[in-house]
């Protein structure tokens, strides 16, 4: 564990920056009436619903604190599969907000939510159990590392959408290294009839730059450190193309080996 794990209480610090750097930087890209609207890398997402977006997600997860410290009610629960669903129409609600009025109302939240993480003990780190509403039950240092990629990965849709320059930030992409594995792990397009696979990830660069061993089957993912010298393919990615790809908003890595495989592996996830 380390400074750049989000499992690890030493990264708190490094995600509490990076979420602050991230949102400034999202807000600024909305300082122009007229992007408001613009179309974003996001689906058919306006630039209105990302801010939406985040405004919904939270918002929600307020809820889910609350009901882990006071014992009142958690979000409402729905399955991991139909999150897709829900995040559109939660994000798509706040369409009758001016400008202005939602992108205070985001900065309150915010700052509520960046309070919360900072006031998190180490205790709190792993053992305080916050009820997600499309993963149930997690420790609260899920929280912090979602509220990041909303804001780095969100903020990339949208300089995609306007044609701007961009790229992900690296410390950002680093910290978020570990949570696509989790992300994969959650995601698997598998049944009986999968033929299972495994292959290697070799990160290249960064402070998580490593190997990977992952497995697919038709009990779901299995992920694990260990050599990779022996798998049939290894894709490599850097750490911005990796959370890009594991997020779906591009084919990236540089396949060695088995290229059908590698192939059939990056389609056997759905997207969130």
């Amino acid at each position: 564990m380390s400074a750049w794990n989000f499992m690890s209480y030493e990264s708190k610090t490094n995600l509490v920056d990076a979420v602050r750097r991230e949102a400034a930087g999202m807000f600024s890209l909305a300082e122009e009436p007229e992007t408001w609207m613009a179309p974003t890398g996001a689906g058919d997402w306006q630039v209105r619903d990302v801010f939406g977006h985040l405004i919904d997600t939270t918002e929600t997860y307020f809820v889910g604190f609350d009901a882990a410290r006071t014992g009142t009610p958690p979000p409402e629960a729905a399955p991991l599969r139909d999150m897709a669903v829900h995040v559109d129409r939660g994000a798509r609600q706040f369409r009758a907000l001016e400008r202005k009025e939602a992108l205070d109302r985001l900065a309150v939240a915010l700052e509520r939510m960046l309070g919360i993480t900072e006031e998190l003990t180490e205790q709190d780190w792993s053992g305080l159990l916050v009820p997600h509403k499309y993963m149930g039950p997690l420790p609260a240092f899920f929280y912090p590392v979602f509220q990041l990629v909303d804001y780095s990965v969100h903020s990339w849709d949208i300089r995609q959408g306007v044609g701007k320059p961009h790229a992900l930030e690296a410390r950002s992409a680093d910290l978020l290294v570990p949570l696509c594995y989790v992300l994969w792990s959650a995601t698997p397009l598998v049944g009986p009839e999968t033929e299972p696979m495994e292959l290697g990830i070799r990160i290249t660069s960064g402070a998580n730059a490593g190997d990977t061993r992952v497995a697919l089957g038709p009990s779901g993912a299995a992920i694990s450190q260990g050599s990779i010298g022996d798998l049939s393919c290894v894709i490599e990615f850097d750490p911005g193309s990796f959370v890009l790809t594991a997020y779906g908003r591009t084919n990236a890595g540089t396949a060695r080996g088995d290229r059908d495989l590698a192939q059939r592996f990056l389609g056997g996830f759905f997207r969130i």
